[in-house]
């Protein structure tokens, strides 16, 4: 069955007539976690930042492989009549952004791809999900009390902050913005593998934190026979967060690569 496009989110930063660069965020993330990078190229670039599907302010449905999410971001090109852009993506993104290339080479001017492999991953987000089930959201009286909640099974207030991004305020009490039925019930798909299908023999980043262990040495050959051209960069004492513990750092090392690439 082929999943139609849904007509993301997204905001646009520079002057339209520069060359495009789209940014992908990550699984639980939204458009504001890559606004660092967009404010960085949007001197010389038109930036165009997206919300995938289930999250941020895009619509939810109930699929969301690799397929369907990458016609979503190419609607969005198509809507700015934009035939090629370069394509960044962290983590989930990322995969996107491979996927992206992989089958529509032609619209891939260059690639970058942060803290992730083109790769079946292990379910490391299990906990996360049933934190976020179980939070009752009617017992939240603000951020605090939601916190509070999530503390006993997610330690790191980091990861509660980022989290709780997503918690907003509706009419009838607090809310989720992304969709975690779907993110449960697609989620093996999510840590699953984009296309083996193709390959993209232009311009590739692959950026990886030196203290993740998302980017691994056996995952060389996965990378190497989809991304022939592809090279890597890494940013020393950062997580799977790389651009967000090491923003002038990850900045420069995608700024210098578009810029090489043009």
């Amino acid at each position: 069955m082929s999943e139609h496009a849904v007509m993301l989110n997204y905001e646009t930063l520079g002057q339209p007539s520069a060359p495009a660069v789209i940014l992908i965020h990550g699984l639980f993330g939204d458009l504001d976690n890559l606004k660092s990078i967009s404010r960085a190229l949007s001197d010389r670039y038109y930036v165009i930042n997206v919300d995938l599907r289930n999250h941020g302010q895009s619509p939810w449905t109930d699929t969301m492989s690799f397929a369907a999410m990458s016609k979503d971001v190419l609607s969005v090109l198509d809507t700015l009549s934009i035939e090629q852009a370069y394509i960044l993506g962290h983590s989930l993104g990322g995969k996107v952004a491979m996927e992206i290339a992989l089958q529509y080479p032609t619209r891939v001017r260059a690639l970058v791809v942060a803290d992730i492999a083109p790769v079946s991953y292990e379910p490391s987000h299990n906990t996360i999900l049933d934190a976020l089930e179980t939070l009752n959201l009617t017992h939240v009286d603000n951020r605090q009390s939601a916190d509070k909640q999530l503390a006993e099974s997610i330690h790191e207030l980091g990861v509660r902050q980022f989290l709780l991004k997503n918690l907003y305020k509706a009419d009838s009490g607090w809310a989720w913005r992304m969709n975690l039925a779907a993110l449960r019930k697609c989620y093996l798909g999510l840590i699953g593998s984009p296309s083996s299908e193709g390959v993209y023999s232009g311009p590739v980043l692959f950026i990886r934190g030196g203290r993740s262990d998302y980017i691994q040495a056996q995952h060389k050959n996965a990378i190497v026979s989809r991304f022939p051209q592809a090279q890597s960069k890494t940013i020393n004492d950062v997580g799977h967060w790389l651009h967000a513990e090491k923003p002038t750092v990850f900045n420069g090392l995608v700024l210098r690569f578009l810029d090489e690439n043009k």
